[in-house]
């Protein structure tokens, strides 16, 4: 969930005006705004190749295809991400743009896209179709421009950032790159009303219980792992969390049992800690270990026939928190880039591939890659491409103030 910060501030000098003023820049700015539509046929296209978490390889082929395509060099790593680089002067830095190739709709799910009164509609056309087709857009638009910069600029479309997929996708780019990475900016949605600077933590575990099982009528009383998991459940509910900071806790996924007449031997849930602050997300894990234990133990004794429960508790994923310094130059990067287009945005928190980086004090932000969306995560899910450019080209830059331009 988004939380607003602050909202950005103008400042008297604008070094953005210069860089746009370059002729290959101005060209490649000028290709923005007269291709958007190319850059939604390949949303389009992107969108309708399913990409559960874990199953990105067909998408990840056809970003492969289209980022060749458009002048970089390109290889798929060993996490699966797909890497396109564009060779800057010196060679020695790099800005890493990338958006996620990840969805959270299983395979079945019907990804093809509809239009209706002027927007698409299709789960996973917004998050994140729409940062797929800029990172598409801004490399054709540098390719056909022809802009040379001093940093080296790679595009990924990385996998791993939805649900389960615990980041790792960011985390194996970050550790091929480590030292030269200049900053980070990833592009996860459509809107430009935001820029991300603080990373959102989360902890996501995954709590097992296993007991005796049998049938419900002769084996009645043995303890039972679903009953357990409910007492667990029901206490943790009861724990406080602050406003300030920020906290919650999910429980998203409940399973287990294989009939309405049989006990079950094992009981599985998934649960979502997210906090502002890392020691708050301790103190809740510690809560969370606690309840469960409690639980067991409560099932146990309420138990009238023989049997033992066993838990485990699994962390299934961990986003770090971290944040943007308010004196960064890719924070100063952005502000200039809004000024300059004239895009009023505020800063703000999230969980997005930019934490990371964060966590490791290196510079990111996430933003939108224009236009406008909605329903994320919904069979629902929309979006309209209605002023994208704006979006393109605050992106595009953003990328450039921090990689630098050769005159």
């Amino acid at each position: 969930m988004l939380m607003l910060m602050g909202t950005i501030t103008a400042r008297a000098e604008n070094p953005i005006e210069a860089i746009a003023q370059n002729k290959k820049v101005a060209k490649a700015l000028a290709w923005l705004d007269k291709n958007t539509d190319w850059v939604t046929e390949q949303q389009i296209a992107i969108t309708e190749i399913p990409a559960p978490e874990f199953s990105e390889k067909e998408r990840a082929a056809y970003m492969a295809k289209l980022l060749a395509a458009n002048g970089l060099s390109v290889h798929t790593d060993s996490a699966g991400n797909v890497v396109g680089e564009r060779e800057g002067g010196t060679g020695e830095n790099v800005v890493l743009v990338v958006a996620h190739l990840d969805t959270v709709f299983p395979l079945g799910t019907d990804v093809r896209v509809k239009r209706v009164r002027g927007r698409l509609e299709a789960p996973g056309i917004s998050d994140d179709g729409a940062g797929l087709a800029a990172i598409a857009g801004l490399a054709r638009a540098l390719a056909q421009s022809n802009v040379a910069t001093n940093a080296t600029i790679v595009f990924s479309a990385d996998v791993g950032e939805e649900g389960e997929g615990n980041l790792r996708g960011i985390r194996q780019l970050v550790n091929t790159y480590k030292n030269r990475i200049r900053a980070v900016i990833a592009l996860d949605g459509a809107a430009t009303d935001y820029v991300t600077t603080v990373a959102l933590g989360s902890r996501r575990f995954e709590i097992t219980v296993t007991g005796p099982g049998g049938h419900s009528w002769s084996d009645f009383g043995v303890p039972n792992p679903i009953t357990a998991l409910s007492r667990g459940i029901v206490e943790f509910s009861r724990s406080s969390v602050p406003a300030d900071p920020r906290t919650t806790f999910n429980f998203g996924i409940v399973s287990g049992g294989n009939s309405v007449n049989s006990i079950p031997t094992e009981a599985t849930v998934k649960v979502d800690l997210r906090s502002e602050e890392e020691a708050e997300l301790s103190r809740l894990e510690d809560e969370l270990r606690k309840s469960f234990a409690n639980a067991v133990d409560e099932e146990m004794a309420a138990a009238s026939a023989p049997g033992s429960l066993k838990s485990k508790i699994t962390v299934i994923g961990v986003r770090p928190a971290g944040k943007l310094p308010a004196n960064s130059l890719l924070l100063a990067a952005i502000e200039n880039a809004d000024r300059y287009l004239g895009n009023r945005s505020r800063l703000e928190r999230s969980s997005t591939d930019a934490n990371l980086p964060l966590s490791q004090g290196i510079p990111a932000i996430a933003i939108g890659g224009g236009g406008q969306g909605g329903g994320s995560h919904s069979l629902d899910e929309w979006y309209d491409p209605a002023g994208r450019e704006l979006g393109l080209k605050r992106a595009l830059l953003t990328i450039l103030a921090v990689a630098g331009v050769q005159s």
